[in-house]
């Protein structure tokens, strides 16, 4: 009895010190994130064991984990009609809120979750969720895109699938059958998704047998560079939950098929090197000491390395493909861009990918509303359902949605 009243103090010691993360002053619900972030660490490090073990791929016991807690089944109801369907052959959850008296057409949205283009689902409650309440308070038919995730394939796979599917929904007929306003389309999407979003209405805007495009884009705390992993919010916040840095690098690798062997070389910058000749050209683009406010650059400094490993481009070409870095497009692409919502999150490696992004656009001429929020974390927006529910994931969807409800 003695033992068990010494070990249950210790118990909790480690406890608590397994879930204490110092975090900022600001971050919203602090003590609610640090068991997230902690619940997220356990689960990733006991599948990364698994994985050592060679008994399974980690991306798919994490994944398997998420479905068998998280998936829900098509369930509609009164307020919103919910089918999974076909687009092109890849699998999308629409939802379609019923028909008012004297309506005629609807406005839409196509929106890509995220999950570093390898976990979650649109049939997860966290999207789900989302999704329900976007097609309720926009009156609007929402078209969730499930594209296939890292490891069944890898890029370009899931840019394809949003492209494919996000074309095939543009026909004329497939808006008529859903009543949908061909002038009132948005594509959106959170992080990962966010990434597919930009990539896609890039592509679109460049198809001139296109006849239908969307007439706003907006991104949820984006993920659009895998050029300098030394920006301003890299820096600040690599350590932050539920993204650190080395999380959001292994993403890249996962996505690109690539070794994780680079991870340090990635981390340092050495890919874009000032002697990595593929990189020189792009290096203008991504130019953050112009490119961010003061506000966020602080007193962070460039790491710019003057020798560093051109193999590693050769080796990951799509580090510098813009269908996976956005960011990096030329000018004359970013002109053709629609109106645009950018939502950053200041406790967030990804805050100064969406700045960035917004600064360009309105460099070339877009209309750009970047919604940036102080005490918000990466990946807050889906947060809202109980018992990960953060008055920071309804700050941020309620102002998504105001957006696009007072713009589409």
């Amino acid at each position: 009895m003695r033992a068990a009243w010494l070990l249950l103090p210790a118990l909790a010691a480690l406890s608590a010190y397994y879930v204490y993360l110092p975090l900022p002053g600001t971050v919203s619900d602090p003590w609610k994130l640090m068991l997230l972030d902690a619940t997220f660490r356990a689960a990733q490090q006991t599948c990364h064991l698994i994985h050592y073990l060679r008994l399974s791929h980690h991306l798919i016991v994490l994944n398997y984990l998420i479905d068998t807690f998280d998936k829900l089944k098509s369930v509609s109801s009164e307020d919103v009609n919910i089918t999974d369907t076909v687009f092109d052959g890849v699998e999308v959850r629409v939802f379609e809120p019923p028909a008012k008296r004297d309506e005629r057409l609807k406005r839409s949205v196509i929106y890509i979750h995220g999950g570093g283009w390898a976990l979650a689902s649109a049939r997860t409650s966290l999207y789900n969720n989302l999704c329900r309440i976007m097609a309720q308070s926009l009156n609007a038919v929402v078209v969730s895109v499930e594209y296939r995730l890292v490891p069944e394939v890898c890029f370009p796979e899931q840019f394809h699938d949003a492209l494919r599917a996000t074309k095939h929904f543009l026909q004329p007929d497939v808006l008529a059958e859903y009543s949908v306003d061909p002038s009132r389309i948005a594509i959106s999407g959170d992080s990962a998704g966010g990434n597919l979003a930009a990539a896609v209405c890039q592509e679109l805007s460049k198809d001139e047998h296109l006849t239908i495009r969307p007439k706003l884009q907006a991104l949820i705390y984006p993920v659009l560079q895998a050029f300098d992993f030394n920006t301003p919010s890299y820096q600040q916040n690599m350590n932050m939950p539920v993204l650190p840095r080395y999380v959001m690098i292994n993403y890249w690798i996962d996505y690109f098929n690539g070794n994780y062997d680079l991870a340090h070389s990635l981390l340092i910058n050495n890919h874009t090197a000032l002697d990595v000749g593929q990189a020189l050209s792009f290096r203008g683009r991504l130019n953050w000491t112009s490119l961010l406010p003061s506000s966020f650059k602080k007193n962070y400094k460039p790491v710019i390395q003057t020798t560093g490993k051109a193999e590693i481009i050769q080796e990951i070409p799509g580090l510098l493909d813009v269908r996976a870095v956005p960011l990096l497009a030329e000018n004359e692409t970013l002109q053709l861009q629609p109106k645009t919502y950018i939502l950053t999150c200041e406790n967030d490696v990804l805050r100064d990918d969406g700045v960035m992004y917004a600064k360009r656009l309105e460099n070339a001429g877009v209309e750009v509303t970047l919604d940036h929020f102080d005490d918000c974390f990466h990946g807050c927006m889906i947060f809202t359902i109980w018992p990960t529910d953060f008055s920071a994931g309804v700050q941020t969807r309620n102002s998504y949605i105001k957006w696009l409800d007072e713009n589409l």
